[in-house]
């Protein structure tokens, strides 16, 4: 059993930190703040009457996410104590898929992912997250006017991902809908788990009957032999893990870039690439903002707090960078690579370079078609989507000059 640091911290006196709150979106630093004085692991809830460990220390995240021995990813017996009506239940439900596995299981999933994600080539990636963008131009380039969050980055990941999953165009509203309300875990969560569910499931009963050159079908003729339980499974979490992180990255990004007049035209110029303000949102509002869910296999201290079993301890990606930009400061090297936004250990994300390509290519295709966005709000008047989970923006309304895609001068 790995040992560690044991400064005493107690949670006995420490009314937990409500991350579900309504002022958690509208200000979640001050949240982090309120954890991080409790030491490397504060005392939360998640949602009302649903309490969690939450890291907020790095080096405490590092030693969670690469020790197996102790904590496992199987929240079985945690849900045993949960109300069947708890709103996290979307999010944190066992499923049989890699994010829940341990072990055998946990490889065995992950490496039919892997297998199936490195079918899908980079430039093959690139042209669907074009035509997706073209798609939405032609939509929202003649009006002049457009929502970045309800007539872009949302609309466009159900679309990217509906292509790769070998669905049309016109299931994408549905997709859309469904993984708002599970992502939020209010009171739509149950509603929103299930047409979730029965999307996934429609999909995989199509596959099985007839093949196509997309994801489930490579899962499904995996050498692995999932079954089409465990395929419908694994897409479950990939196509809701695709979608909702990597439109927030978009459009947390998109709020950065246009909330900087200096930095936008730096972009629109080529002077400096996307990338740098995708890696600035990694390290200071990570899409996915407290996740990473563990459960201790038996009682134990870890860095000072006694962890039960059976009570989620979460990592804080979110508190993580806003300790950093603390401690730090804001500039950073665009490579720099010590957020922890993609995870680590066995269970990091198997997929981020394809999430990396989506992201910038959509905003660079964006920017280049209407390249006069202007917010309509500043920064800090947009509004953030409750849940405990995200960093989510409820709407970013721009103008820009009027444009159809069918006229001369757009991007090659």
């Amino acid at each position: 059993m790995t040992t560690y640091p044991t400064t005493q911290q107690t949670f006995s006196r420490s009314a937990p930190v409500r991350l579900w709150e309504d002022g958690f979106a509208l200000d979640p630093y001050r949240y982090y703040a309120d954890l991080r004085a409790q030491g490397p692991v504060g005392w939360a809830e998640l949602a009302p009457g649903v309490p969690a460990y939450v890291v907020t220390d790095r080096r405490a995240a590092l030693d969670l996410l690469h020790d197996t021995e102790t904590f496992s990813h199987d929240p079985r017996p945690w849900e045993a104590t949960v109300a069947d009506d708890s709103p996290v239940l979307g999010m944190m439900r066992w499923r049989p898929n890699t994010l829940f596995a341990d072990g055998t299981a946990h490889v065995r999933y992950r490496t039919a992912l892997l297998d199936a994600f490195d079918r899908v080539e980079p430039h093959d990636l690139r042209s669907r997250v074009h035509r997706a963008v073209r798609l939405l131009v032609g939509r929202i380039g003649p009006r002049g006017k457009a929502d970045l969050v309800v007539d872009f980055a949302r609309p466009l990941m159900a679309l990217v991902f509906n292509d790769l999953f070998g669905l049309p165009d016109s299931a994408s509203d549905r997709l859309n809908s469904a993984l708002g309300k599970m992502m939020e875990g209010g009171a739509e969560a149950a509603e929103g788990e299930a047409e979730f569910g029965g999307y996934v499931l429609e999909l995989i009963a199509a596959k099985a009957e007839r093949r196509g050159e997309d994801l489930p079908s490579w899962l499904l003729d995996h050498p692995a032999g999932l079954t089409p339980e465990e395929v419908t499974w694994q897409v479950f979490l990939t196509l809701g893990a695709g979608h909702e992180p990597t439109a927030n990255l978009v459009s947390n990004a998109l709020s950065r870039i246009l909330g900087n007049p200096s930095y936008y035209s730096t972009l629109t110029s080529g002077a400096r690439p996307v990338m740098d303000a995708v890696v600035e949102v990694l390290h200071h509002e990570t899409p996915l903002a407290n996740y990473g869910i563990h459960y201790a296999r038996t009682p134990v201290t870890f860095h000072g707090a006694w962890i039960r079993a059976a009570v989620p301890v979460v990592i804080s990606y979110g508190a993580l960078a806003h300790a950093a930009e603390q401690d730090h400061g804001a500039r950073r090297h665009p490579g720099d690579a010590s957020h922890l936004s993609w995870s680590a250990g066995p269970h990091a994300c198997p997929v981020k370079q394809h999430t990396l390509l989506i992201a910038t290519e959509a905003i660079e295709r964006l920017t280049q078609w209407l390249p006069d966005l202007d917010p309509v709000l500043p920064r800090e008047r947009l509004t953030w989507r409750p849940g405990p989970f995200h960093r989510s923006l409820t709407g970013l309304p721009v103008r820009f000059s009027p444009r159809s895609p069918d006229l001369p001068g757009g991007p090659s």
